[in-house]
């Protein structure tokens, strides 16, 4: 399972692969239980974990160096039902975050994200995009003016009655 294709969706709790999306929606598997569902874009939203950043004090951070830190600090994670653990938790594993913009339901997510996804044995690395050599740029020339032909001066005919 590639982390690439983990999802995010609204209304529906824990992680899922996306298996295939259709115009009107995706199929899903769930990372915790393996059941395959239809989740419609009228009442869910996909967010993909590659695509999730997180607020600190510099720059948004991936959630995969969130992850990264997570698995640097080893040891146990902290009991998502209390809200100042896993707030103490952060502030020890990422200091940088910024605590006014994650909620603690954002830091419990993660926390739960990070657990399923070790469960899963899930290897947790972002997408490399191949690098492309840069193409050679040529010079545009201004074109020419275009020289305009004369005017044809033309000469009405009176009508005579």
């Amino acid at each position: 399972m590639e982390y690439s294709k983990l999802v995010a969706v609204t209304g529906l709790p824990g992680l899922y692969e996306l298996i295939s999306s259709k115009s009107d929606g995706a199929v899903v598997r769930s990372l915790e239980d393996g059941s395959t569902k239809f989740a419609a874009t009228r009442s869910h939203n996909f967010s993909h974990l590659e695509s999730i950043e997180i607020y600190t004090v510099n720059e948004n951070v991936n959630l995969v160096d969130i992850f990264h830190a997570i698995e640097k600090a080893g040891g146990s994670l902290p009991d998502v039902k209390n809200n100042d653990a896993v707030k103490k938790y952060f502030e020890k594993v990422f200091p940088d975050m910024d605590f006014e913009k994650v909620y603690a339901s954002d830091m419990k997510k993660m926390v739960k994200w990070y657990d399923v996804l070790k469960k899963n044995n899930v290897e947790i690395k972002l997408t490399e995009v191949p690098e492309e050599e840069p193409e050679p740029v040529e010079e545009v020339k201004e074109p020419e003016p275009i020289a305009e032909a004369p005017k044809k001066k033309t000469t009405r005919k009176k009508k005579t009655e």
